[in-house]
């Protein structure tokens, strides 16, 4: 599986820096990442839902810690380029 598309949504939020949208084989698209800003640094999170318990579910996520790895690596890459092209500071 090949990531064709990576598109980053900067916010200007306290611990939400952005959003991501990610296209694999230009043919399936996953919205709804989020860019995190957490105790050691930024932070991918996947699109999830809120149970009814209050917890919350990952709809959509990599099975295996290579993938994450390598997913984790481009998104956070193109932030960064998003950043820079904007002007921000990264955290």
């Amino acid at each position: 599986m090949e990531i064709t598309e990576v598109r980053v949504h900067l916010r200007n939020e306290d611990k939400l820096k952005a959003f991501a949208t990610v296209t694999f084989d230009n043919c399936f698209v996953v919205r709804n990442m989020k860019i995190i800003s957490g105790n050691k640094g930024l932070i991918l999170c996947m699109p999830s839902r809120k149970l009814p318990d209050g917890t919350y579910k990952d709809i959509a996520h990599p099975i295996n810690m290579d993938f994450r790895k390598s997913l984790e690596d481009r998104v956070m890459s193109c932030y960064q380029e998003e950043v820079k092209k904007n002007g921000e500071k990264t955290v």
